[in-house]
């Protein structure tokens, strides 16, 4: 199973509706980081301050993408506080097979302990 970077740019205060949302997904590894949205420029310009946004970064199996991003989408569209942005780009390779077990939240390449 090939696996995914999910980038996606929501409202701060959906952060962690947003980080459950995509976990759902099997995503096992998630990063959030401050951003700044795509109209900041525009707002900037004409004196009106922009609402924070911060961007999750996860490492999704390609199965779960369809339907994650379809998910997204449908939330991005509820209203004004859920809007936000979101795609993915293919991992070329990942090293180590525990490391790939852990990262596609597959069971069977995790050692257990005797």
């Amino acid at each position: 199973m090939k696996l995914e970077l999910l980038f996606a740019v929501v409202h701060n205060k959906k952060v962690a509706y947003f980080s459950s949302l995509i976990q759902s997904h099997q995503a096992n590894l998630q990063l959030t980081t401050a951003a700044k949205g795509t109209t900041h420029l525009i707002l900037n310009y004409l004196g009106l301050t922009e609402r924070p946004k911060s961007m999750i970064v996860s490492v999704v199996r390609e199965d779960q993408v369809g339907d994650l991003i379809e998910l997204l989408d449908e939330t991005f569209k509820k209203g004004k506080d859920y809007k936000g942005i979101a795609y993915t780009v293919p991992l070329s390779s990942v090293i180590g097979t525990l490391v790939y077990g852990f990262l596609s939240n597959d069971k069977r390449t995790v050692k257990e302990e005797a």
